[in-house]
């Protein structure tokens, strides 16, 4: 089922005018927002955060010219395999200019 923006304000207890801005990188959510927006598409916070590691990953190598990009049917939120869990044991993931989340990977 696809989820539309309206739908995952709701769930997660949020305002769709908020929860845009979030999506546009004008409003930092909190960790608290975060985990109910998590809860909201059905998927753990680990599962997000790891999304969004991929997609960070992804992006960066494509800037650089190692990788393709992503095409808009790739925007589907899946929980990772194996396969996809990095290999480093830490990244950096930055929701804004001023929050950062620090994730260790256990190898």
């Amino acid at each position: 089922r696809r989820l539309t923006l309206n739908d995952v304000a709701q769930e997660a207890g949020l305002s769709s005018q908020y929860l845009s801005e979030i999506e546009r990188g004008r409003k930092e959510p909190s960790s608290e927002m975060i985990a109910a927006i998590s809860g909201a598409l059905g998927i753990t916070l680990v599962e997000l955060t790891v999304q969004v590691a991929d997609e960070l990953r992804r992006d960066t190598l494509s800037f650089v010219g190692f990788a393709p990009s992503a095409s808009p049917a790739d925007t589907t939120v899946l929980p990772p395999s194996s396969e996809a869990l990095p290999a480093p044991t830490s990244h950096t993931i930055s929701a804004g200019p001023s929050a950062a989340v620090q994730l260790c990977v256990a190898a």
